[in-house]
């Protein structure tokens, strides 16, 4: 057992540590943001085309999961606040490398830089804050790992939209701001508690792997469908949202390209406060349901176009979002003990961020040839399908499950593990 209960002298509380690490998480994310509305800035200063529009916002994903790869293990062997200071003092570095670029070259650079500090610091971040939540049955932590980053999407698209759009020099203040914030972070890192004693092999775990719990691999497989639907949805919308308002709505302006993104999270968001204290299964599943017809209607208003029907449809998408990937996380989150969450989270993330990015590229080499509108309305439908393959997976594999748990015995519970207790008990709760 390596989680350590007792508060050390000069570092803070676990519960002021756990929100400083929500707030961390959030940061983050708002920053993952915050260059989305500056696409279109970008693409008319610079000349560039979509693929390239597509490829500036797909290399983030792309390093974010080489990160997660290479390091999500690695604060379960050297503690979780020394991954995440190093991946602050990067993320820092990204947002100067933004506030001096000049062209398409710097911004692949700060892209890149970016993409892996959030991943060094989201496998550390998700794990601290499941190590260091109320209690072990409670699903705070879960609910953060998800609200958190739809809420710094939201606000980060939406504050840049602003300062686009009313601020002087929008392409500079957002990165000073930021640069500010991740320093001050980076500063208060140290006074973290950190749950994990360092242990061998950190080494070893650099080596790019995904790690499951061998007890809650069909779990795993089961939430993919659904992890794919919620995140490829993201990347549409961060790479492309500003050009749909712009080019087949035909809003002009940048704030409200920006609220494209911004209503998308916030609705998601709602959803994952409002849905926290329900079982995570049917949690999954509603939102499925729920991205499933909210993605319907955007591509019934691209037919039109409809702008109220546009938003409507992307509020509705928003909450099966959120919904779907808190009850996915929640899901997942009971498969694995303190040692082993790291790993476990890169790999839900390596699947969301292979969603998140490489679809969005496919999009962005099809637009020139196929248009904006069609290669959405293929994009939407795939999702479609793909949520509602999760909708029936989770139904065929709740029926399955609860004979199976109804008879089980507490004597044979034991037998079985603590791993695989939790998992059961966690069964019988959803």
């Amino acid at each position: 057992m390596h989680t350590q209960h007792r508060r050390q002298p000069g570092r803070l509380s676990r519960p002021v540590g756990f929100w400083l690490k929500a707030v961390t998480l959030f940061a983050l994310f708002v920053a993952a943001s915050a260059p989305s509305p500056l696409y279109v800035v970008y693409q008319h200063r610079w000349g560039f085309s979509p693929t390239v529009l597509t490829t500036i916002f797909a290399v983030y994903a792309l390093a974010l999961l080489v990160a997660l790869l290479m390091v999500g293990g690695l604060s379960d062997h050297i503690g979780r606040r020394p991954v995440l200071a190093a991946a602050l003092i990067v993320e820092a570095a990204s947002m100067a490398v933004f506030l001096t670029a000049d062209g398409v070259g710097l911004l692949l650079v700060a892209r890149i830089l970016q993409g892996l500090a959030t991943g060094a610091a989201t496998g550390a971040i998700s794990a601290g804050l499941m190590d260091l939540q109320p209690s072990p049955t409670s699903r705070l932590g879960s609910l953060l790992n998800s609200a958190a980053p739809a809420a710094g999407l939201a606000l980060g698209a939406l504050g840049t939209g602003l300062l686009v759009q009313y601020a002087p020099a929008p392409t500079t203040l957002v990165f000073v701001l930021l640069i500010a914030v991740f320093l001050l972070l980076t500063a208060a890192v140290y006074f973290l508690p950190e749950p994990v004693t360092p242990r061998p092999g950190a080494w070893a775990s650099l080596r790019p792997q995904m790690a499951v719990p061998h007890h809650g691999r069909r779990t795993f497989l089961a939430t993919t469908p659904c992890l794919i639907a919620t995140w490829a949805i993201s990347g549409l919308y961060l790479s492309l949202g500003p050009s749909l308002a712009v080019g087949i709505l035909h809003i002009g302006s940048h704030l409200v390209g920006a609220l494209v993104v911004t209503t998308l999270y916030s609705a998601g968001t709602v959803a994952s406060l409002l849905v926290r204290n329900l079982a995570p299964k049917r949690v999954m599943a509603v939102g499925c349901v729920a991205l499933a017809v909210g993605t319907g209607l955007t591509l019934l208003a691209l037919v039109g176009p409809s702008t109220p029907l546009f938003f409507l449809g992307t509020a509705l998408a928003g909450v099966g979002w959120g919904s779907s990937f808190l009850g996915s996380f929640g899901s997942l989150a009971v498969l694995a003990g303190p040692t082993e969450r790291a790993k476990l989270f890169a790999s839900v993330y390596v699947v969301s961020y292979l969603a998140f990015s490489v679809p969005a590229v496919v999009a962005g080499l099809a637009v020139p040839s196929h248009g904006l509108r069609t290669t959405t309305m293929w994009y939407g439908v795939i999702v479609i399908v793909l949520a509602l393959l999760a909708v029936a997976g989770s139904t065929v594999r709740r029926r399955a499950a609860e004979p199976s748990v109804a008879v089980a015995s507490s004597g044979s519970l034991a037998a079985a593990g603590p791993s695989h207790l939790e998992a059961a008990k966690a069964a019988r709760r959803q």
